[in-house]
């Protein structure tokens, strides 16, 4: 399984002043909470954790971070990013027990898209409703990801919630809580016909258009007034 390990500093300065600081050095302020302890203010080298976050486990994973001589085992719990600019401004990790459950959103991996019979020889495409999910389970149990198997599917077939399988130790945390088994996570369907837009053109003038022959609407009722 592939581990990600951080360095982090810890800071005391604190403040939209001291985090604008920060930014401008090449570091991302940021925060270390949970497992009973009092919450930690770090900082981090920005160009070091944009590179882990290109890898999509680094989201599920288990993650270590070094503070000077100690290092704490965290998840990855919020991360905020500028709104247009590629640049992260701060980010939660939250300590692990091994003993206390924890919830995380994990990936939805799809199987066999291209070889079930929907798609192969049934003409039909597919649509994910659902990209991840929120899990509940011991910090052991974490998985990378779920997969979702669609080699039996065909048109008109969906995968719902409570049909995803899932490894020992998960549970979907809305379906604990009485969430709706029957929301589709992935299904298959015929690809939407769409009308030519040279024949809504027509259709559109000839309902608009009077009639070519004969008289326009209203012509016979005012020839008989005048008669």
């Amino acid at each position: 399984m592939q581990s990600f390990e951080l360095n982090a500093e810890p800071r005391t300065d604190v403040g939209k002043g001291a985090s604008r600081r920060l930014r401008n050095a090449g570091r991302i302020p940021g925060i270390l909470y949970g497992s009973d302890k009092e919450p930690v203010m770090v900082s981090l080298d920005h160009d070091d954790l944009a590179h882990r976050l290109e890898y999509e486990a680094f989201f599920s994973h288990i993650l270590t971070v070094n503070i000077g001589g100690s290092s704490e085992n965290v998840v990855l719990k919020d991360l905020q990013r500028h709104p247009f600019k590629r640049r992260i401004i701060h980010v939660d990790f939250q300590r692990i027990n091994e003993k206390e459950e924890l919830t995380m959103r994990v990936p939805l991996h799809f199987l066999n898209e291209e070889k079930c019979p929907g798609v192969k020889t049934g003409g039909g495409v597919i649509s994910h409703i659902m990209t991840d999910v929120e899990i509940a389970c011991l910090p052991k149990d974490l998985p990378e990801y779920i997969e979702v198997d669609m080699i039996a599917m065909e048109v008109g077939d969906a995968i719902h919630l409570g049909e995803v399988v899932l490894p020992p130790g998960v549970e979907i945390v809305s379906l604990r809580h009485g969430g709706d088994p029957e929301l589709p996570v992935v299904n298959v369907h015929l690809p939407h016909v769409e009308v030519e837009e040279e024949e809504v053109e027509a259709a559109a003038e000839g309902a608009a258009a009077p009639a070519e022959e004969g008289e326009k609407p209203g012509e016979a009722e005012e020839q008989g007034k005048e008669e």
